[in-house]
């Protein structure tokens, strides 16, 4: 059994916005695979299927990004399972947009959201999938990382979620390694130099 969480913040305001790519792909990865993330359990809205042969728990926190950990914190302990059954979805300002990174474990960087779940879980041993949004250059951080996508972002970021769709499924069916290696992206500038 694996959980698979997406950070982002709830309701409308904060719906479409770049600090909300977790909760964007668990909702492509339930559309995709017919499961309703709709039951208010473990401070989250939860739904339970099957995605490539194996029970999964998709999860979107409600407790707002920086107390994420809290919610995920909860569903682990309820069912007992180990770090490496949990995958987490999150934004990156460190990367470029649409860029996607997947690692088997490590630090929170400077995402609040996972410095959370880090904390609530004693532990950093758990798969990661970032996507990355960039840091918008000069302006307020904050302002960023809650607004919308510009039209130029928007393709690249549709692209980074379908791709991290396909990595969580493949991370399901034939592990992290495969995962890492196929849908780990370089930077868009050096793609066309390969």
């Amino acid at each position: 059994m694996y959980v698979i969480a997406g950070l982002g913040n709830p309701g409308r305001k904060y719906e479409n916005t770049r600090h909300n790519m977790g909760f964007i792909t668990i909702d492509r990865l339930a559309d995709k695979h017919s499961i309703k993330v709709d039951r208010l359990k473990f401070k989250a809205l939860a739904g339970e299927g099957r995605i490539a042969g194996q029970k999964v728990i998709l999860l979107k926190p409600q407790t707002f990004m920086n107390l994420s950990g809290e919610s995920v914190r909860e569903v682990m302990h309820f069912y007992k399972l180990s770090p490496e059954q949990l995958i987490v979805i999150y934004d990156d300002i460190d990367i470029d947009p649409g860029v996607l990174r997947i690692r088997k474990f490590g630090s929170a960087g400077t995402h609040n959201g996972m410095k959370s779940v880090i904390y609530q879980l004693q532990s950093d041993r758990f798969p990661r999938i970032r996507i990355g949004i960039g840091n918008g250059g000069s302006g307020d951080l904050a302002d960023y990382v809650i607004g919308g996508f510009s039209k130029e972002e928007a393709p690249l970021l549709r692209e980074a979620v379908d791709n991290a769709v396909l990595a969580i499924e493949t991370i399901l069916e034939d592990g992290i390694d495969k995962a890492m290696n196929q849908y780990n992206t370089k930077k868009r500038s050096e793609k066309g130099d390969e």
